[in-house]
């Protein structure tokens, strides 16, 4: 693969001809970081479930400010490794390296678009919904592919739909992005079929021809061995690493929000990322600023912060050592698999102690537990609307759709899949709404 052709700035759905238009201040790649920003997708996400419900008093961490934090992060990383890269290349292909920065910041915004409400008890309702629920009957009036997308539910794949596909009243293109920050986007450039165990893909049946013009206009490496299934773009690898620098090390930061750890634990879990003999700029920085701060809230976020930058300066000198075999196709796991041995150790640690006792807190589990109700009920009552479209209650249940999902098509994956699109888009309050009202509780 090469640099010029990954970045591209031609826009999906839109004429090339747009390139030639006066530019003023903003790049493309700015111009996509602003369309996900004023984008309401975007905005429901302040309300989505990150991982614990949100407690009301205590402020802790909803799908959009990690999204926020994730291209904070990815924007750091994505200019350290043009920085380094710029070194080597001419002057025409460093124009293209400074907007890796951009394009990372970008894609990090938007890769949790796709998410349902509560977030992976979401993606599991929906999934045990046409594995053993009622959705079980469509079996046979789908394709195999497409079956195989209706038992696993994918947020990334549904990200990708949601920025490319072109819904009722809406422009071709959809967000009409750079091919560039789509390909970003896209961590597993592979369908439904070729996932193995059912794990993580990364496009739908209907936008097959989305991905593969994205895979061609950007040079993605297409698999020798595999049919279909394609190597990443380089900078997934940077938004990848972005957003698991920000989880774990936000998840700990909220739990001594909320008291599940207490400041001794979270201190010393965050302490596990430096080594006194190599990192002594850092203990001497912590001196200083622990004679100065006695706030702990405080003193936990600059512990915090001295983790993230270790963490992506890392990370980037992974990429940069390993450019070529990126490039090539042949780089293998993420950038966080290939940390030293004691910053591994660490981030495994907080890994393990994170899964005992924050994924599995009583308060995290209650949220999955309603979440898993709230939509398997939603999609259960929508779906049976949908192909039952003349009974008085259908009309009623259907005229809370809005226009842009509504498909008149005969086919039943397009009907289905209009159907997820409306209830993937809700917000936790608006799905937990909507759930009440049709349960009649509350009213």
């Amino acid at each position: 693969m090469n640099w010029k052709q990954l970045l591209s700035p031609a826009r999906f759905g839109q004429p090339v001809t747009h390139l030639s238009e006066p530019q003023h201040l903003r790049s493309e790649f700015q111009r996509d970081y602003d369309r996900i920003i004023f984008s309401s997708p975007f905005r429901r996400l302040q309300n989505k479930t990150q991982v614990f419900p949100l407690p009301g008093s205590v402020f802790v961490h909803n799908r959009l400010t990690h999204s926020l934090e994730v291209a904070s992060v990815g924007r750091s990383l994505g200019n350290m490794v043009a920085t380094t890269l710029a070194a080597k290349y001419d002057n025409e292909i460093v124009t293209y390296l400074n907007e890796i920065g951009t394009i990372v910041s970008t894609a990090s915004l938007a890769h949790d678009l796709g998410n349902p409400p509560f977030g992976h008890s979401g993606e599991k309702a929906i999934s045990a919904y046409f594995e053993k629920g009622n959705g079980a009957k469509y079996k046979n009036k789908v394709t195999q592919e497409q079956w195989t997308d209706l038992l696993a539910f994918e947020g990334n794949a549904n990200a990708l739909r949601l920025l490319t596909h072109q819904f009722n009243g809406r422009r071709a293109g959809g967000y009409a992005l750079t091919f560039a920050t789509l390909a970003a986007l896209i961590k597993y450039p592979f369908p439904s079929v070729l996932n193995e165990k059912k794990k993580k893909y990364g496009y739908f049946v209907s936008e097959k021809e989305a991905f593969e013009q994205i895979a061609k206009t950007t040079g993605l490496i297409e698999h020798t061995d595999i049919k279909g299934k394609y190597c990443r773009h380089p900078l997934v690898y940077l938004v990848e690493a972005a957003d698991d620098i920000s989880y774990q090390i936000m998840d700990i930061e909220d739990a001594h929000k909320l008291n599940i750890f207490s400041t001794e634990k979270t201190i010393e879990l965050l302490m596990l990322f430096f080594n006194s003999n190599g990192d002594s700029w850092f203990y001497k920085k912590k001196h200083e600023i622990f004679e100065q701060v006695t706030d702990n809230n405080e003193r936990i976020a600059f512990l915090r912060a001295s983790v993230i930058n270790k963490l992506v300066n890392k990370c980037a000198d992974t990429f940069c050592n390993n450019e070529n075999a990126i490039l090539q196709g042949k780089f293998t796991g993420s950038l966080v698999d290939y940390l030293d041995s004691k910053t591994a150790e660490a981030a495994n640690i907080c890994a393990d102690i994170s899964f005992r006792e924050i994924y599995n807190h009583k308060s995290v589990v209650e949220i999955e537990i309603t979440g898993y109700n709230v939509l398997s009920t939603l999609v259960d009552e929508f779906t049976t609307a949908a192909f039952d479209p003349d009974s008085n209650y259908s009309k009623k249940l259907l005229a809370l759709l809005p226009m842009q999902y509504r498909t008149k098509s005969n086919d039943t994956y397009l009907q289905l899949r209009s159907i997820l699109d409306f209830i993937s888009g809700m917000t936790d309050l608006y799905a937990m709404e909507l759930y009440k009202l049709i349960r009649g509780i509350g009213v």
